[in-house]
């Protein structure tokens, strides 16, 4: 079994491929926002994100809306499993009037944040938040005529990335699966202050 991709180092190489191609990078809510906030480097302005009040699928949709605004940018939308299907079908958008963000899926087979807090606050008692019947998304995305790529293994993750934004005239759909296990912090539980935020699972 080849080594477990971590969705926090995965995110940093996306980072680092996303600052070196001075784009436009778009984040959905949730574990997407935080997986990455401390390694993304952009020029000033070009960093699109709710704060944390948008809407699980946000991501595709800003990605395509500063796409349109500027047709020969650069543009990449980080997102997750999850949140990607709340709107999968705009690649049929996309298609139509050939825009072509990078899509940067770290897809752990579950709703990571969900996941995290049944994790901490309910022993691990899953619920409405693993996801065992996921599409095939290069499949999908090849339907809608873009191209797919699936990332398994840590060592294929850089020559994917750099494949992908040498497409600078395709929409390409990168399926990172990633670790399922891996956690997100800090955390700030409901109700508690900053001053009590768990930095990692030494904290639990």
């Amino acid at each position: 079994r080849p080594p477990s991709l971590d969705p926090v180092a995965a995110a940093r190489w996306a980072a680092h491929a996303v600052g070196a191609a001075s784009p436009w990078l778009h984040e959905e809510v949730a574990s997407r926002m935080q997986d990455r906030l401390d390694f993304i480097k952009l020029q000033p302005r070009r960093w699109i994100n709710s704060g944390g009040l948008g809407t699980m699928g946000v991501g595709l949709p800003y990605a395509m809306g500063v796409q349109m605004a500027n047709p020969d940018a650069t543009v990449a939308c980080i997102t997750g499993e999850g949140s990607i299907q709340m709107n999968i079908q705009e690649l049929a958008t996309c298609r139509q009037y050939h825009l072509t963000p990078k899509v940067i899926c770290l897809n752990n087979r579950f709703l990571g944040m969900v996941r995290q807090w049944q994790q901490i606050d309910y022993s691990s008692r899953y619920s409405e938040s693993y996801m065992d019947s996921l599409p095939d998304f290069v499949k999908l995305v090849e339907a809608y005529g873009h191209v797919g790529m699936r990332i398994e293994k840590p060592s294929d993750v850089e020559g994917a990335l750099r494949e992908a934004f040498k497409l600078k005239d395709r929409l390409v759909f990168m399926d990172f699966i990633t670790d399922q296990t891996e956690n997100v912090w800090p955390m700030v539980k409901a109700g508690r202050g900053l001053t009590e935020m768990l930095l990692g699972s030494e904290d639990l």
